[in-house]
């Protein structure tokens, strides 16, 4: 069992900059991919980056292009994303999840463990 602790939300105003991170205590993730998605109220679950531990290689959804990025510290063992230039509709609850092996997804079903989440909240 892998638990995902997802820190760094809060209320940030239209062209700010906020850092969310997502750590697993006393676990690795050598082994695994590991992805953002945010949900907004009464809106499915989307992605926003994903990013192979071993690999490196990194995605990202076309509306956070350019502004998100996410990135990996590994000798603390947390991955980060970068949110610049915020806008309101980046409002949303942030999940962190994990997949083993290296193949980052842009799916939801693809993960094996999802964090609590991390409100984040762009007033314009």
């Amino acid at each position: 069992q892998v638990q995902l602790v997802e820190s760094g939300g809060g209320l940030v105003q239209a062209g700010g900059s906020l850092r969310v991170s997502c750590a697993a205590p006393g676990r690795t993730f050598s082994d695994f991919s590991m992805g953002w998605f945010r949900q907004a109220p009464g809106k499915e679950r989307d992605f926003v980056a994903a990013i192979s531990w071993s690999t490196d290689k990194t995605n990202s959804a076309d509306s956070v292009k350019g502004r998100f990025t996410i990135s990996r510290d590994s000798a603390k063992n947390t991955v980060y994303l970068q949110m610049n230039d915020l806008k309101p509709e980046d409002t949303a609850v942030y999940y962190c999840a994990a997949r083993r092996g290296r193949q980052p997804s842009i799916r939801p079903s693809m993960y094996d463990y999802w964090g609590r989440g991390t409100q984040v909240t762009v007033s314009s």
